[in-house]
């Protein structure tokens, strides 16, 4: 196997908002694999900007490009691309949730098994690995990364059956939590998707070729047709022929549960051109906005968006409200994610350098500031400080989705319960205090559940997946057992 990969040291500016582990992209028997991976995992850079990284086949070898820092950085010259030729290649862009940002977590993983080379990539977080990992060790396991997608790897060699997709699927059905998965052996693209669907998965073909992705935008930029989602708890596998024409089985759930999609795809993650689970990311967001609206209605003269997440939100707002939207507020897009070896007073400045007020559309004005979520709160403090400096009469935040109280256990960075913002405050009013705004409010559960799906939860039931608010977690959690961090009262009454 060929390999090549970089790492720079990096600084994390917007250390208050929700990061989504990764995305993945797969693609079998296309000619220029590799470039259209790219462009797929260009796509999907908002899913993962840490690192990225391809994995092609040709000629009897898995070629390996791997690198710390964006897609754009590495895998746009002709030379890295051509380190990775073949008709086959998976890709991945991360954001980790577990393991350090280190080039050897850097996805795909590959290894040499006696059935042969398979390349892993995946797309959320084991909530046994850790369990399983230890299990591992202990008879005689040896880990090179940190990165929970290595126990896979390892299962897979372990495993009994003379395929390798047969080894796949056996080490799958025993990982638990939430996760889309691509693998590519010598003839094979293999996707997977966790039993309860969490974590997005489509398929889709290009020139009768399948390819399999996090979302429908990384379709979109290739001119792919979407097919379908991949079904919570299926295994899909492609494989190549002699004769060059690809098969294609499905394997289903052995024991089928309702799909529960993270409801955080629709409120942050996704791209808004993107379609999860059927639905506009898009019109979910916009519709947000406008249950925020009838739930939070307040008397103002301008509805302001904090961009990029709350823009769709805040038109939703808008329209319902009959406040006249602006754009108050105007992002850099060029300062890009990291600063290089940055000073303490360059990190003081973050929210500054991304964000600026646009005095014209704010000065003397009653301004509704919409937001997609808070987690911390520290930079909701820095945005209303910066509106009010531009001379704002008032300042009301409506953020378009619940309080958020519970730690994520499936490929959501969140930080630890107690450094949640609606952890450290007993009630709204203080929290708004503590923000410096004149009203707060938050979208309810009830109003989420009706914006994306069109009715509201059924708390016997529910549609998605929503413990971050409710601290009803969908599975069981092995590897957090006896910790304090870990919640399974439900907080549906105190959305303030």
């Amino acid at each position: 196997m060929t390999s090549h990969s970089s790492e720079n040291a990096s600084f994390m500016l917007d250390e208050d908002t929700l990061h989504e582990e990764c995305g993945v992209f797969g693609i079998l028997g296309h000619e220029d694999a590799a470039a259209l991976t790219a462009l797929g995992l260009h796509a999907l850079q908002h899913r993962g900007q840490e690192a990225a990284g391809i994995v092609s086949y040709h000629n009897r070898r898995f070629h390996s490009e791997r690198h710390m820092g964006l897609v754009g950085d590495h895998f746009t010259d002709a030379a890295t691309l051509n380190r990775l030729p073949g008709d086959r290649a998976i890709g991945h862009v991360r954001y980790s949730t577990t393991g350090e940002t280190i080039l050897r977590n850097v996805q795909p993983l590959f290894a040499e098994l006696e059935v042969g080379g398979i390349a892993i990539a995946h797309n959320g977080n084991f909530t046994n690995g850790i369990t399983l990992r230890k299990q591992l060790i202990a008879s005689g396991a040896i880990f090179q990364a940190t990165s929970d997608t290595e126990v896979v790897l390892h299962m897979i060699a372990r495993s009994r059956h003379s395929s390798s997709s047969d080894r796949f699927v056996d080490a799958i059905r025993q990982v638990e939590g939430g996760y889309a998965m691509l693998a590519l052996t010598r003839t094979k693209l293999i996707a997977a998707r966790d039993p309860i669907g969490i974590r997005p998965l489509v398929m889709g073909e290009l020139d009768g070729k399948p390819i399999f992705c996090s979302e429908t935008c990384a379709l979109d930029i290739i001119g792919a047709k979407y097919i379908r989602d991949v079904e919570n708890g299926e295994v899909i596998i492609c494989e190549i022929q002699k004769d060059g024409s690809i098969t294609t089985e499905s394997i289903k759930a052995e024991n089928p549960q309702p799909e529960r999609l993270c409801l955080f795809e629709y409120v942050y993650f996704a791209r808004p051109d993107s379609v999860v689970g059927g639905r506009s990311v898009y019109v979910a967001r916009k519709n947000m906005g406008v249950e925020l609206a009838k739930e939070a209605g307040i008397e103002a003269d301008v509805v302001v968006p904090v961009p990029d997440g709350g823009t769709p939100a805040a038109l939703g707002f808008a329209q319902a409200s009959g406040i006249p939207f602006e754009y108050g507020i105007i992002r850099n897009h060029y300062v890009g994610r990291t600063f290089i070896e940055p000073t303490q007073q360059i990190r003081a400045l973050g929210v500054k350098l991304k964000h600026s007020a646009n005095r014209a559309m704010i000065e003397g004005k009653r301004v509704v500031l919409v937001d997609d979520s808070i987690v911390r709160g520290t930079t909701s403090v820095k945005i209303v400080q910066m509106i009010r400096d531009a001379g704002a009469k008032e300042v009301h935040i409506r953020v378009a989705s619940p309080m958020i109280y519970h730690p994520d256990f499936y490929g959501i960075d969140t930080p630890h319960a107690d450094k949640l913002l609606a952890n450290q405050h007993e009630n709204l009013e203080s929290m708004c205090r503590y923000i410096g705004a004149d009203s707060l409010a938050f979208l309810s559960i009830d109003g989420l559940y009706t914006a994306v799906g069109g009715k509201p939860r059924d708390p016997k039931a529910p549609a998605f997946t929503d413990h971050y608010f409710t601290g009803e977690y969908p599975t069981r959690l092995l590897d957090q057992e006896g910790e304090s961090n870990v919640h399974t009262l439900s907080l549906l009454a105190s959305n303030g």
